[in-house]
């Protein structure tokens, strides 16, 4: 099958606001579509064994309807990732949405739908208010069931693969960085080209930057855009480093990182969640404060944890190469 092209074309004001961002809504949304096509995901079989008795509910399936199986997906479920956007802010967002992006939206669901999903789809259309407060209530309830159990997890495997490639940007330069997103991902002459197996559009970024997201749930064999305003341009790229093993219990983590570290070192990895002092890591170890101090030096200059004083305290926290390693809630 030939595959088609989508060009984001940067002037020098969009390279220098090239940024990165994290979004639950579109982590959210992948994990339906992996219920609703597991084949498609194998590496989440470990995670949908856990959920799969969860999927049932009345606000899973309306969600299902809007986003769809494969292919298009809504973009006002999607759009516009921040570092730092929290799953709250979603629903909230979702019920903010203007009549006019959910219309658009969703009527490219309706011709891309048959028969009952076609005309459910249709019956959204008809009344945009109480669609928008079904599908925010939806969204929340969905979450809460699939994906709030395993954000902090997810999260930091979002924020390690952040963290490398933003290291790599500043070692090796943006281009480099860039065309390592994914293999259907190339950049040359400041333009961005991501292969694409149904879409293919010039994009001229306009001095709005792009929006480079990670993500754990997407399936692995391409990347994602966003190319519409009022979304900033974006590329979804699956994220650095998942396997079928990132979904792990934290008795799992634990005996694993404890064979690697010793039973005190891998307890203070997995506890170092925030900021904590030396005394309060020394009684979550149960041990002396002296010897969590030796155990919190090993791990520093092993380059797992970070400390930084502040005042008479001394704060220890994970780095981004122990939040990997953690890859656990």
């Amino acid at each position: 099958m030939d595959r088609k092209i989508v060009e984001f074309r940067l002037g020098t004001s969009d390279i220098s606001a090239v940024r990165f961002g994290i979004s639950p809504g579109y982590e959210l949304v992948n994990a339906v579509r992996t219920l609703l096509r597991p084949q498609a995901s194998p590496l989440q079989w470990g995670w949908l064994r856990t959920v799969q008795q969860r999927a049932r509910t009345e606000s899973f399936r309306l969600l299902a309807v809007v986003c769809g199986a494969e292919g298009y997906m809504p973009d006002f479920l999607t759009s516009t990732p921040s570092g730092d956007m929290t799953p709250e802010e979603e629903p909230a967002r979702l019920r903010e949405v203007p009549d006019e992006r959910l219309r658009l939206d969703l009527q490219k669901r309706v011709v891309r739908a048959t028969g009952a999903q076609q005309q459910e789809l249709r019956d959204l259309l008809a009344h945009p208010r109480q669609a928008r407060a079904a599908i925010a209530d939806a969204w929340w309830q969905t979450w809460e069931e699939l994906l709030a159990p395993v954000w902090p997890q997810l999260l930091r495997l979002l924020r390690a693969d952040i963290a490398v490639r933003a290291r790599r940007s500043s070692d090796a330069g943006l281009a480099h960085m860039a065309a390592g997103l994914h293999s259907t991902v190339t950049w040359g002459d400041e333009v961005v080209r991501v292969q694409m197996r149904r879409h293919e559009e010039v994009v001229d970024c306009g001095g709005t930057g792009l929006v480079l997201v990670p993500s754990v749930m997407m399936p692995t064999r391409g990347c994602a855009v966003l190319t519409e305003p009022p979304a900033q341009p974006t590329i979804f790229y699956p994220a650095h480093g998942v396997s079928e093993t990132w979904y792990r219990d934290g008795a799992d983590a634990l005996e694993a990182l404890g064979a690697l570290l010793g039973h005190v070192r891998a307890r203070l990895v997995l506890e170092l969640q925030q900021p904590l002092t030396t005394s309060e890591c020394a009684r979550l170890a149960d041990v002396a404060v002296s010897t969590a101090s030796h155990h919190l030096t090993v791990l520093r200059d092993a380059g797992l944890v970070d400390s930084r004083r502040e005042g008479v305290r001394v704060l220890h926290t994970r780095t981004p190469l122990g939040e990997a390693l953690a890859g656990v809630r």
